[in-house]
């Protein structure tokens, strides 16, 4: 994981307390979120509990997950790379089933 302490605080603007990365593609997940006690006198979104995804070459965000009303402390994709999970403070787990414009997408380099 040496390279991936490099890797997070040049992308995510929060804490990060989970991280994940895809068993079929060059992608990397982070999830986290400032602390609930933090955010309870703003809205939901000041706390950034949200689930982003970005190219690990390319460093960019082309994915978020929102629906978490605390933060994400656990992640992870399914073995297919069609599936992803977030687990939060609120107690909820949060599936995502990727679409089909995500399956099919290629970069051109």
């Amino acid at each position: 994981m040496k390279g991936m302490r490099n890797f997070v605080p040049n992308l995510s603007e929060r804490p990060v307390n989970s991280a994940c990365i895809s068993p079929t593609r060059d992608h990397v997940c982070l999830g986290g979120g400032e602390d609930a006690m933090q955010v309870t006198q703003t809205s939901v979104s000041a706390g950034h509990f949200e689930a982003k995804i970005y190219h690990m070459v390319f460093e960019e965000e082309f994915a978020r997950f929102k629906g978490h009303f605390g933060p994400i402390n656990t992640m992870t994709w399914h073995a297919s790379g069609t599936i992803f999970a977030t687990g939060g403070e609120d107690g909820y787990v949060r599936i995502q089933e990727f679409d089909e414009d995500y399956l099919g997408f290629t970069y051109d380099f």
